[in-house]
């Protein structure tokens, strides 16, 4: 057990080097220029060309791209992220500003796809082929084939400026710092992040429910006389769950990398934001930064998934791979 779990954790490494070449390769190839972003225009226009030449050359902007990355990785790996280029600002004080938003709204996107989905689903289940059933099949379509931010722009419209019942955005009122003073400006940006789960776990558990009731215990359940209730919640729903969880469990990192849309629709202060933010402003460092820790985030949970599927399947073998 304990190799296994070491195996899936050491090949996170290749995978973030490959995911940081990308990131820092790929931020290059655009036409921005830091030292003209660092600096004002007024000292730009005080400086010939000769010394913009040189202070490139003593900031290492001149040197080749592979010496730059690999300066920036020995930056990072010694915890020296660096600093924005607009505001001066330390990186790692951004970043630990807006963290903690988006670990939020995924904790609450995350519970509320869990409650709901299962719900739904295995209500389809003990309903089949009922208006309830129906029902939730076509909000499952409809969730799994419209995109996140056409129901954040719909909820903000008729929630925020038609209704007036939530706020269109942002984290917090000013001065109220409480976790349940935040709690209304998560509902909507939640809700949204949330509905493709849903969708997707409904008609999961649905499917997985009624494969179970099919089963020979079931049968023999119902045979000895079992009242339905009891054979639903003491064999139906427990068995047909777990496959569910597990795959729940699975799709945690498909949440935190899908956050960026929504975060930015709601001008919620979140990881996405701050990349967005950064990309429309040029501030390659932190754009790049941001990247790199969403990343993280995504690769961590992946493998916080494995370990939990490893633990609760049993059909998972230790020590083999896949």
């Amino acid at each position: 057990m304990l190799e296994y779990f070491v195996k899936r954790f050491l090949s996170m490494i290749p995978k973030l080097l490959i995911i940081s070449v990308l990131i820092y390769f790929g931020m290059s190839l655009i036409p921005v220029d830091p030292l003209t972003i660092m600096m004002n225009p007024e000292e730009l226009d005080g400086l010939s060309v000769e010394a913009l030449e040189e202070l490139r050359e003593e900031k290492g902007l001149n040197d080749p791209v592979i010496v730059q990355y690999f300066r920036w990785m020995k930056d990072v790996v010694r915890g020296d992220l660096g600093y924005s280029l607009t505001t001066g600002t330390p990186i790692k004080e951004l970043l630990a500003s807006r963290f903690p938003a988006t670990l939020e709204l995924c904790s609450i996107a995350l519970i509320l796809a869990a409650i709901l989905g299962i719900f739904l689903g295995s209500q389809s289940a003990r309903h089949k082929n009922t208006i309830i059933d129906y029902g939730n099949t076509v909000l499952g379509l409809i969730g799994t084939s419209v995109p996140g931010f056409f129901f954040a722009m719909c909820f903000i419209m008729l929630f925020s400026m038609k209704l007036g019942w939530l706020p269109s955005g942002g984290r917090m009122t000013v001065g109220k710092t409480a976790f349940f003073d935040r709690i209304e400006y998560m509902i909507l940006p939640s809700i949204c992040m949330a509905i493709s789960l849903i969708a997707y776990l409904m008609r999961l558990t649905r499917n997985s429910m009624l494969d179970v009731m099919n089963k020979d215990y079931v049968k023999t359940a119902r045979a000895k006389g079992n009242s339905e209730l009891s054979i639903y919640v003491k064999h139906c729903f427990r068995n047909g769950c777990t496959p569910v969880v597990l795959c729940l469990i699975s799709r945690i990192s498909i949440l935190v990398s899908g956050s960026t849309i929504i975060e930015t629709v709601f001008n919620y202060p979140g990881m996405g934001m701050l990349l967005v933010s950064s990309i429309t402003a040029k501030d390659m460092p932190v754009a790049m930064m941001t990247m790199f820790i969403c990343a993280i985030m995504v690769l961590v949970t992946s493998f916080l998934g494995d370990i939990a599927i490893a633990l609760l399947d049993p059909r998972v073998q230790f020590g083999k791979e896949g």
